[in-house]
């Protein structure tokens, strides 16, 4: 089994021109971030449009993944659902393929209470054994996790080791969660903007999907390394591109936009509905690969 540390990318979805899930393109992307240097893969998460597929989809998306990675890196598959038995099931599938972790939000919830969330992750642990990532998205699920709630999942629930963690103001979070327990993993995500920050409290890396992994791949190494003016310096370089792609509404439609300029996808329209970008933004994108001197993004950076 992987481990499950450093820079994971939340795998984009590709889907072609009428809205078919590209798994052609899908192979392409897995290939592509294992050459750029991904520590691992998190696929079917929210920004892999995970809400647009069917459950067949789902299983399809993740078998062919798991695949195509053939045990390189490890791979830990989205398992959230609004029912409860949808999520196991998808949990079960994903452990039965080879994954190396399942990551599950708490669904929409009446009962949003410190008990009743220990209470869920308690149920799907009992059915499955494998490692999970709980995530804390609140705007996917209208569910705030407290620290205290957080860490007594952590200290109940032997296999929810670790924590995907995108509840701002998230250095403030990891440091609460910290005074509660030590047996979380914690993961950033929201595009790679406050790696560094999260690094510098402790976090085990990042689960995001920004379009140019080798560079949090750079940071990461060397922050963990002890080179931390090293890893800021390539940190501040690209951290330009990094807030552009990662604006609210958008964010999606650009990371496409961004995989398709580096071959790592045909198409990079989202799966309706969606919000598109216009000439201007286009007009943008490559104005700022120049400003932090992306020459070619075909290729992998040289960092």
């Amino acid at each position: 089994m992987g481990k499950i540390s450093g820079i994971f990318n939340i795998l984009a979805t590709p889907f072609s021109a009428d809205y078919a899930v590209d798994y052609g393109s899908l192979r392409r992307l897995a290939r592509f971030q294992l050459d750029i240097g991904a520590g691992g893969l998190t696929i079917l998460g929210v920004m892999g449009e995970a809400a647009k597929l069917s459950v067949d989809e789902r299983r399809a998306v993740m078998d062919t993944v798991v695949e195509t990675v053939a045990g390189a890196i490890p791979i830990v598959v989205g398992a959230s659902h609004s029912q409860l038995e949808t999520c196991i099931a998808l949990s079960e599938a994903a452990f039965a393929a080879g994954a190396d972790g399942v990551m599950i939000a708490p669904p929409p919830m009446e009962d949003k209470s410190d008990p009743a969330i220990l209470a869920l992750y308690s149920e799907i642990a009992e059915t499955i054994s494998g490692p999970i990532v709980v995530q804390d998205f609140p705007p996917v699920n209208d569910v705030i996790m407290s620290p205290q709630a957080l860490a007594r999942i952590a200290e109940a629930i032997p296999n929810a080791r670790y924590l995907k963690l995108e509840d701002p103001p998230l250095m403030q979070k990891i440091d609460a969660i910290r005074g509660c327990t030590d047996k979380f993993e914690i993961f950033g995500g929201l595009g790679g903007m406050f790696l560094l920050e999260e690094l510098g409290r402790g976090a085990s890396g990042t689960m995001t999907g920004f379009a140019f992994t080798e560079i949090l791949v750079a940071v990461f190494e060397a922050f963990k390394d002890g080179r931390k003016r090293e890893a800021e310096a390539i940190f501040d370089k690209y951290l330009p591109l990094i807030r552009y792609e990662n604006q609210p509404v958008i964010n999606l439609t650009i990371r496409k936009a961004l995989l398709k300029r580096r071959g790592a996808i045909a198409d990079s329209t989202p799966r309706k509905p969606y919000n598109p970008i216009d000439a201007g933004t286009l007009a943008e994108i490559d104005w700022l690969l120049k400003r932090v001197g992306i020459d070619d993004p075909t290729q992998k950076l040289s960092l």
